[in-house]
């Protein structure tokens, strides 16, 4: 498999964050500095030469857990807004607003163990079907 560098995966990443915050405002675009912070750098191998990108908001209501489930492919998971515990190959980890992390695709189940609604932001890299 073909190892790939994160760096335009991270770029690609960064501008939709950027895009999608300023989504939460009125639309214009506030003059004044940018402050840009790497939250996740993986290098990742590739299942074939080109993937499927996709960009996926999810919401969650307070104490909904998901059934076991997978996804087509690995990626970058950022919590907007809440707290997430995922369970994934065996490991439970608890996600609050502001944090990223990497799943892997295999088997996982998610759980909004806050007590608020609950955003999720999902990069997801899958495999092109032919």
């Amino acid at each position: 498999m073909k190892k790939v560098k994160i760096k335009t995966l991270e770029k690609l990443l960064v501008s939709v964050i950027f895009i999608a915050s300023i989504s939460y405002g009125n639309g214009c675009v506030a003059q004044g500095t940018v402050e840009r912070l790497t939250l996740l750098e993986k290098q990742v191998d590739l299942p074939s030469e080109q993937v499927n990108s996709k960009v996926m908001r999810v919401k969650f209501s307070p104490g909904f857990k998901t059934p076991w489930h997978t996804h087509e492919g690995p990626g970058p998971r950022y919590v907007l807004k809440g707290e997430l515990t995922v369970v994934e190959n065996g490991k439970t980890n608890v996600y609050k607003s502001g944090d990223v992390f990497w799943e892997t695709g295999a088997l996982m189940s998610v759980e909004n163990t806050g007590g608020e609604f609950a955003e999720l932001l999902i990069f997801e890299l899958d495999p092109v079907k032919k």
